[in-house]
């Protein structure tokens, strides 16, 4: 049963397990927060760009942040923010980075939040040095996106897909070997985590749900909830889920019901 962690959250997304807390991006607060296990609340950044989406990952220990709408990679060290990368373009969506300092970003091809027709999207690749390639085409809403231990292979969510798909990873960072992980049925993937068994949790918002899967599609577990399921992050021992009320793109800008919950969900196998 999962456990309520920290309530009153506007718009939760992008959690990731760092130095012993839960990170994540309150899009509308305009905030990174970070949690302790016992529900100690901390806000690590506020942004003063438009944070629609925000997601990020850590970079040389601390958050390598998309501001979307300016199409740039945003580093936040002691000092502040520094410009990392000019992605090119605008409307990304999520990112991770590899062990190499290499970064992964995917975009929808099309502004959602602002009601323009559906376009398949692309994965750009920034390498450590800042310089910026695209590395795959044709994704249908690119969201949730995690790497394998060893390095070899990037897993992405293609939320109007239906599917997780899979890519080859090379020594330069560029994509091959394109090919479907696990068709989904009707699921419609947002965040997801790679467990140490190579197993993956996809969150589902439509669904209000978050399921194990393997490779190939089988289901392992699935968890249900009382709202939608965005994201979802793991530790060592503890499957965290960002949950709140979805009433469609009209009711995004109801900040101040502030629906949103992180909980908290013992698991037998952590993190990758």
């Amino acid at each position: 049963m999962a456990a309520v962690l920290l309530e009153g959250v506007a718009f939760g997304e992008s959690p990731r397990w760092h130095d012993g807390r839960l990170w994540f991006a309150d899009w509308l607060a305009h905030e990174i927060v970070a949690v302790t296990p016992a529900g100690e609340r901390e806000v690590v950044f506020r942004a003063d760009f438009p944070t629609m989406p925000m997601c990020f990952d850590f970079l040389d220990g601390r958050p390598l942040i998309v501001s979307s709408s300016d199409g740039l990679l945003l580093h936040l060290a002691e000092s502040g923010l520094t410009t990392h990368a000019d992605l090119g373009g605008t409307g990304f969506n999520e990112l991770v980075v590899t062990a190499a300092g290499g970064c992964y970003v995917n975009g929808g091809g099309f502004d959602l939040m602002a009601g323009e027709p559906y376009r398949p999207g692309s994965i750009r690749y920034a390498d450590p040095d800042g310089s910026v390639r695209r590395v795959a085409e044709d994704i249908a809403f690119g969201n949730g996106m995690a790497l394998t231990p060893d390095g070899s292979t990037l897993i992405v969510a293609e939320s109007y897909a239906n599917r997780l798909t899979a890519f080859s990873i090379g020594r330069d960072g560029g994509l091959t070997d394109r090919r479907t992980w696990a068709d989904l049925g009707d699921g419609v993937p947002d965040g997801i985590a790679l467990d140490a068994s190579g197993a993956v949790w996809v969150s589902d918002v439509p669904h209000r749900s978050c399921t194990r899967v393997r490779e190939g599609g089988e289901v392992l577990e699935t968890l249900t909830f009382d709202r939608g399921c965005f994201a979802c992050a793991l530790s060592e021992d503890t499957l965290y889920v960002v949950v709140q009320e979805w009433r469609g793109l009209d009711g995004v800008g109801a900040a101040a019901e502030r629906t949103g919950q992180i909980l908290a969900h013992p698991v037998p196998v952590g993190r990758a």
